[in-house]
């Protein structure tokens, strides 16, 4: 099935008050600018947008329709809204392309946002092989356009590798079971839909595992999905270079899904929100102190009623800090 519509029809934003709350302080002046690194369909640039009457928004996605829908969501906006095309640990090309590149007094990066995982557009086009409760082709690509399927990943990966990414990325209890069944089965016949390993996981997991751990499909396709489009990799790159990239008193927000994403947000905030001086000396060293202050005690997450309208907000975290001042090694 394929879904269309607009994107206010088919995206709710996930925290999205509580976001343009934490970061709107940042985007008062005129010509501010805000990077929205997982634009999608552009639920949370609009209200930005509608919220900060001065500033502008730089919009990065890797999935073309989800620019596209936008693009024409947020075409009111005329030229307070820039669409590119491009994975979000590009960023620091990106912005030097735009002319928005260091610390300096010239400097116009204000605010950061990075909403994380799959997206609405993604889930509902059934075509695509994000969503296991559908027959589909075992694509998983965000950008459609280039990359390995993960068809190509279940079929040519090695048992080993298969293990590794089941186990690290979709912290699979049953790893081991499932890849052997997989390098097993698929020497009857490759892999090709998604209905074909929902039934291999159904047999493969235990029932008992499977009656208190949710649908056993849910963690093997989320290890896919990171492995086709590399995310973790990338959102290794992306958190501090965008930190890098924020004007001191600019603010970065990461809304997370699962606990490997939210795990490296903690890391990269919390590194910069605590001074680096060893232990034991009596000052705190200027060049080694903290140069982010965090906005959020902990990782936030939605209220009842928010994930009552809007299931797929239930896993979602929220980390936000502000940039306090200049770090050695920065521009300044």
């Amino acid at each position: 099935m394929i879904v269309r519509g607009t994107a206010e029809d088919r995206h709710i934003p996930v925290l999205r008050d509580r976001i343009v709350e934490l970061l709107a302080p940042a985007l008062q002046e005129t010509g501010a600018v805000m990077v929205d690194a997982t634009v999608g369909m552009g639920g949370h640039s609009e209200a930005i947008l509608e919220r900060c009457p001065g500033a502008r928004v730089v919009g990065i996605d890797r999935d073309l329709e989800a620019l596209s829908l936008a693009g024409d969501r947020l075409a009111r906006f005329g030229d307070r809204f820039t669409a590119v095309h491009a994975v979000y640990d590009e960023l620091p090309q990106i912005l030097t392309d735009l002319g928005l590149t260091g610390l300096s007094a010239r400097a116009s990066v204000s605010a950061v946002l990075l909403d994380l995982g799959v997206s609405s557009l993604q889930l509902d086009e059934e075509e695509r092989g994000f969503a296991y409760r559908h027959d589909a082709p075992l694509d998983m690509r965000m950008d459609q356009g280039s990359g390995v399927t993960a068809a190509h990943v279940l079929n040519t990966y090695d048992q080993a590798d298969l293990e590794r990414i089941l186990r690290e990325y979709g912290e699979e209890r049953f790893a081991k079971r499932v890849a052997s069944a997989v390098v097993r089965e698929r020497a009857r016949q490759p892999f090709t839909s998604s209905a074909r390993l929902v039934e291999l996981l159904r047999s493969a997991i235990p029932a008992a595992s499977q009656k208190s751990g949710g649908h056993p499909a849910k963690r093997t396709f989320q290890a896919l999905r990171i492995e086709v489009n590399g995310e973790l990799e990338a959102l290794k790159a992306v958190l501090p270079a965008a930190v890098d990239a924020l004007a001191v008193g600019g603010r970065i927000a990461v809304l997370s899904y699962h606990s490997l994403e939210d795990r490296l947000a903690k890391q990269v905030l919390a590194a910069g929100a605590h001074g680096g001086t060893p232990v034991g000396l009596p000052v705190e060293l200027p060049e080694l102190a903290a140069y982010l202050r965090l906005l959020t005690r902990g990782a936030e997450e939605p209220g009842a009623a928010e994930i009552n309208a809007n299931p797929r907000a239930a896993s979602a975290r929220l980390r936000a800090a502000e940039r306090t001042r200049v770090s050695k090694g920065h521009l300044a």
